[in-house]
């Protein structure tokens, strides 16, 4: 990536479009892809560019893009009237520093990859004007690249501007370029709008860098779906399905095996051992890391997780905020909310919420309870509809179970609690005091039984 250090690079992204296709009251740069606005993407793929400054035009809902990219280092600017792609340049232009690259991308065109972007920069060390293009085997609507006899590109003609012989070609512009700030500068002031739109097309800068004699060279996209802008929900939809694609093919070709990588949604990070298998419509968010021999079931939610070698995490279970060790079993149907920890080999069933849980090593908690703000020592066993009752309604409160603490079924453990080691608790307890080791604690009323009772009929 090295290829630009002799130069600094500054990159304008035009994000002020409306988006009118998409129908919604989110700024169209707003919608998602893999779980992150389209404009993060460009701005990620930019700042690994190491680019020196990224300038950011907007207009359209301008605030609302600005609180959803808050706190990134970004200059904004605000383009009042949408003139057109050559308009919204001139825009930044202020703020560039004229010895420096400029790179022109949209933040409506996201896939677009840092290798590619490093690729077309490197062919603007001798001061060359390089755009990025593709082959589209339907060119309607996109602007052709026009090349002379020497097939040198000359120009880029609008569809609308473009005569039948030109609208043969399918070689088009994918509107992004990189060129000399200096002279984009002087080119761009020139623009002038008698075209079909009545706009200032960025394109109109070709014609006029052959003019000045200036090299204008192409590099043409190997994934058309690079370039590939949005303008409605089914590009969108398109662009997402391929986008997991590429992570999934990653992740098969790494090892890890996908039941099937078309119903795979993948929506930060992961990062897996060897032997990973991971069934369908599972959904990774934030940072995950899975250890050797990790199983995930069918339906499986998992957000920003450390999950242990051997640990089968089953169908339908929601995973958020937690740490797994190793040969641990979670679900099916099983929640496990912010600051659970499970320890080596404990075992969560089906129908179990924990929440800032720590759950002893060996430990169990089988089914239909509820685990919060808890401590749990080695080899505890919680019966079926077990609740730790922690709150008050104002003030959260803590249970403390420590080792080999067996808990009968349909118990309440009132907190603050603690029970010491080895206690027994009688099925359908409200525990509201703590139980030293080694105690029996049966807390229910007596059971009676009335034999001359009769059953009410109806009147």
């Amino acid at each position: 990536m090295n290829s630009h250090t002799h130069t600094t690079l500054e990159v304008v992204i035009l994000a002020a479009g409306k988006g009118t296709r998409m129908f919604s009251d989110t700024p169209k740069v707003l919608h998602r892809i893999a779980g992150k606005p389209m404009l993060q993407h460009v701005v990620e793929s930019a700042h690994r560019l190491q680019a020196r400054r990224i300038h950011l035009v907007v207009g359209f809902e301008g605030q609302k893009i600005r609180d959803a990219l808050a706190g990134q280092d970004l200059h904004w600017i605000n383009q009042e009237q949408q003139l057109g792609t050559g308009h919204a340049v001139m825009q930044a232009l202020p703020a560039i520093d004229d010895e420096s690259t400029i790179l022109v991308l949209y933040g409506d065109v996201p896939l677009i990859s840092t290798d590619t972007l490093a690729d077309l920069i490197a062919r603007t060390a001798s001061g060359a004007l390089a755009v990025l293009t593709l082959i589209s085997p339907d060119p309607t609507g996109l602007g052709r690249i026009i090349r002379d006899a020497h097939g040198h590109p000359i120009a880029i003609v609008e569809e609308k501007d473009a005569n039948a012989e030109q609208k043969l070609i399918t070689e088009t512009n994918s509107g992004i370029l990189a060129g000399p700030a200096r002279q984009m500068r002087e080119w761009i002031s020139q623009l002038e709008t008698n075209n079909a739109q009545g706009e200032y097309y960025l394109t109109d800068v070709i014609e006029m860098a052959v003019a000045d004699g200036a090299h204008v060279t192409t590099l043409t996209v190997k994934d058309p779906m690079e370039v590939q802008g949005v303008n409605n929900r089914l590009q969108l939809a398109e662009l997402e399905r391929h986008y997991q694609g590429l992570r999934a093919r990653e992740l098969l070709l790494s090892g890890v095996t996908l039941a099937d990588p078309a119903r795979f949604d993948l929506r930060g990070e992961l990062n897996c051992g060897k032997d990973v298998e991971i069934d369908i419509n599972v959904i990774i968010e934030g940072k995950v890391t899975l250890g050797n021999r990790v199983v995930i079931g069918p339906n499986v939610y998992i957000k920003n997780a450390t999950i242990g070698d051997d640990t089968h995490i089953l169908a339908n279970s929601h995973v958020d905020h937690v740490e797994i060790a190793d040969k641990c079993a979670v679900g099916p149907y099983a929640r496990l909310r912010p600051g659970t920890v499970l320890n080596t080999g404990s075992k969560i069933g089906n129908f179990v919420e924990t929440k800032k849980a720590k759950i002893g090593a060996g430990s169990k908690v089988n089914h239909l309870s509820y685990i919060g703000d808890a401590t749990l020592g080695n080899n505890v066993n919680v019966g079926a509809g077990t609740i730790t009752c922690n709150y008050d309604g104002i003030n959260k409160f803590e249970t403390r179970i420590d080792d080999n603490v067996f808990v009968g079924s349909n118990t309440a453990l009132v907190a603050p609690v603690t029970l010491g080691e080895n206690v027994t608790i009688g099925a359908g307890s409200t525990i509201t005091g703590d139980v030293p080791n080694g105690n029996l604690a049966v807390a229910r009323g007596r059971q009676r039984n009335i034999d001359s009772w009769k059953r009410p009929v109806k009147k």
